[in-house]
C-alpha cells in the first residue's frame, strides 16, 4: 500500500463506538504490529467483538479512526481473514469446496487455486477428508475447515472471534496447540508443522485466561460499561510454552489479579450467557424467493441439486444458498450433501392456501430465537410495541447484525413478520407492534 514496512498492520485511535445512546467502546486505540499475537481479553459484553469488527472494516466508528498500514482504512481491510466461534460451513459443499469459498473475488486461475485449496487443507490436518460434508465431521474438523477457509486467502493479519468456544475442552485444547504450532512454525510440537508465508500477525478475542497467555505476545485486557482497554501487558513467558511451568503460572496470576474488579467468567458460563444474548440472523431473503425456491424443488419431485436449483433461478450463487438456507432454517427445506430436499412439512405448506400457508409460517417463526426473543420483548413493551431504533440496537448487541446490516435485517424481520401475521410496522411512528395485540386493542 505504499505505507513504511514497520507502520501497524491495522490501528484504532481513539476510536468510539455507539448505537443510539448506548456507547459500546469509549476512546479505545490499539495497533497491531506485524509478528506477533495479540489477544483482546475481557467478559461478555465487553466490546471485543465490537473492536475486532471495527479493526476489520465491517464497522465505522461513531468517533476515531482506523487506519491499515499508516493510511485511513476504506471498506474492508485487504489483507484481513477472520475465523468465527460458530463454523459457519455451508452444510451442502464438502470439505473443499467450503475451503474454495475464501477464495471469492480473488480472480485466481483454476491450477493456483486448487494448490492453494489443497496445501491449507493440508496444512489443518483435514487431508483425506476433501471430500467429506459438514455433518461427517467434529466441532474440531469443522474449525479447521474454518481455519483454511480463512488462510486460503493468504492473509497478513489472522483474526479469531473466539474460535475454540463452541468445543468440548479436549477439542479445544488440541485446536489451541495446532494454531500455536502453526504460529511458531512447530517449535516443541514435533510435527513439522509451519507457518503460512503470507501470516504475519494473528489477533485472538478471547474471554480465557489460560488461552490468551498460551497463545499471545500481547494481552490487551478491557473493561465494560462502556468497553474500554485496561490495560496492555507483554507477555514475555518462553517458548514452548507449557500450562504448569513456573513462569506460565506466574502470568496468568499476574493477570488476574489486574482485573480482580472485573468478573471474568468461566467457559461454560461465558457460553450459556453468549447462547442467551446472541441470536441468529434470518438470510436476507424475501418470502417470495422462498416459496418459489420450494416450488421449484417440488417440481422435480421433491428433491434437486443446489448447483441445479442455482441454474434455474436468475439468483447469483451466493444468493440462491440464502434462499435456500432460509428455507433450511424454518424446517421446509433439508440440504443432505449437495441436494435439496423438501421437507414433509414443506410439501403441507405448499398445498395450503394463503391462510394456511400464513399459519404454518407463523408457527416457525415462533421457534426462531430471534422472533420468539423479539415477541417476548414486545409483550413486556408498553403498548406491546418498540422503536425501529431500539430493535436495530439490539440486533447489533445480540449478534445478530452489524451497525451496517441492522436496516436490512430489520426490514426482512418486518417482511417475514406481516407473512406469518405475527409483526406489524407503521412507517410514520417507525413503531413495531405485536399484530395480534393490535388486533385485540379495543
Amino acid at each position: 500500500m505504499g505505507a513504511p514496512n514497520d507502520s501497524p498492520i491495522c490501528e484504532a485511535r481513539g476510536v468510539s463506538v455507539a448505537f443510539g445512546s448506548q456507547v459500546v467502546l469509549e476512546d479505545v486505540s490499539l495497533a497491531i504490529q506485524a509478528g506477533e499475537v495479540v489477544a483482546i481479553l475481557g467478559p461478555s459484553g465487553c466490546g471485543k467483538s465490537t473492536l475486532l469488527r471495527v479493526l476489520v472494516g465491517l464497522l465505522r466508528p461513531t468517533v476515531g479512526e482506523v487506519l491499515a498500514h499508516g493510511q485511513p482504512l476504506v471498506g474492508i481491510h485487504p489483507g484481513v481473514a477472520i475465523v468465527f466461534q460458530s463454523f459457519a460451513l455451508y452444510p451442502w459443499l464438502t470439505v473443499r469446496q467450503n475451503v474454495e469459498v475464501g477464495l471469492n473475488r480473488l480472480r485466481l486461475d483454476r491450477a493456483m487455486a486448487r494448490e492453494r485449496v489443497t496445501r491449507c487443507i493440508d496444512l489443518v490436518g483435514l487431508e483425506g477428508y476433501e471430500e467429506s460434508y459438514p455433518k461427517e465431521l467434529s466441532g474440531g474438523m469443522k474449525q479447521r475447515v474454518g481455519i483454511a477457509r480463512a488462510l486460503v486467502r493468504e492473509p497478513e493479519l489472522l483474526f479469531m472471534d473466539e474460535p475454540f468456544s463452541n468445543l468440548d475442552v479436549f477439542t479445544a485444547e488440541s485446536l489451541r496447540s495446532e494454531t500455536y504450532a502453526l504460529w511458531v512454525g512447530g517449535q516443541g510440537d514435533g510435527r513439522g508443522s509451519r507457518r503460512p508465508t503470507s501470516l504475519r500477525s494473528i489477533v485472538l478475542i478471547t474471554h480465557i485466561i489460560e488461552e490468551a497467555v498460551f497463545l499471545a505476545d500481547r494481552i490487551v485486557i478491557m473493561g465494560t460499561k462502556p468497553g474500554h482497554i485496561r490495560q496492555v501487558l507483554q507477555n514475555n513467558v518462553p517458548h514452548p510454552r507449557e500450562y504448569q511451568s513456573a513462569e506460565f503460572l506466574k502470568m496468568v496470576g499476574r493477570i488476574h489479579h489486574e482485573i480482580v474488579s472485573e468478573h471474568m467468567p468461566d467457559e461454560a458460563a461465558a457460553g450459556a450467557r453468549r447462547a442467551e444474548q446472541e441470536l441468529e440472523p434470518i438470510p436476507l431473503v424475501d418470502v417470495g424467493e422462498i416459496v418459489g425456491l420450494m416450488e421449484m424443488v417440488l417440481d422435480h419431485h421433491g428433491r434437486v441439486s443446489v448447483f441445479v436449483l442455482d441454474q434455474l433461478t436468475d439468483f447469483d450463487f451466493g444468493h440462491t444458498l440464502a434462499v435456500v438456507m432460509a428455507g433450511e432454517m424454518l424446517d421446509f427445506l433439508d440440504t443432505p450433501r449437495e441436494m435439496v430436499v423438501l421437507t414433509d412439512l414443506g410439501r403441507r405448506f405448499l398445498l395450503q392456501g394463503i391462510n394456511g400457508r400464513k399459519a404454518i409460517f407463523r408457527d416457525q417463526l415462533l421457534k426462531l430465537p430471534l422472533f420468539s426473543n423479539l415477541i417476548r420483548r414486545l409483550e413486556k413493551a408498553e403498548h406491546h410495541e418498540l422503536p425501529r431504533d431500539v430493535i436495530e440496537e439490539q440486533l447489533v448487541l445480540q449478534g445478530a447484525a452489524t451497525a451496517t446490516t441492522a436496516a436490512d435485517l430489520f426490514d426482512k424481520i418486518v417482511a417475514w413478520g406481516r407473512f406469518g401475521e405475527l409483526l406489524g410496522y407503521s412507517p410514520d411512528t417507525e413503531m413495531l407492534y405485536q399484530m395480534e395485540r393490535r388486533e385485540a386493542a379495543p
